[in-house]
């Protein structure tokens, strides 16, 4: 499973991007897990956000949704943190 994560906004409007190949990993199905937590209740279109606040952009396999601060989700929150973190 190929995740992609792109964070713009912000207040200096900086966009950063990371993904995580999750293919032969042996922490693969706690990402799974991970992804369907957090698309339960992701948008299929941008949401409104907050001035200076981040938006999101994941791609799982081709499927994208969109989130934004303040409304992430604990499990929107934990995965884009984690691709940021670990991804390249």
């Amino acid at each position: 499973m190929l995740i992609q994560v792109k964070r713009t906004g912000g207040f200096a409007g900086i966009e950063r991007c990371a993904e995580v190949d999750t293919s032969g990993r042996l922490d693969a199905a706690e990402w799974r897990d991970l992804v369907d937590q957090a698309f339960a209740e992701c948008a299929p279109a941008p949401p409104a956000g907050v001035p200076d606040g981040f938006q999101y952009e994941i791609t799982v396999d081709g499927r994208t949704v969109y989130a934004s601060d303040p409304s992430l989700t604990e499990a929107q929150r934990a995965l884009v943190t984690r691709v940021l973190k670990e991804g390249a």
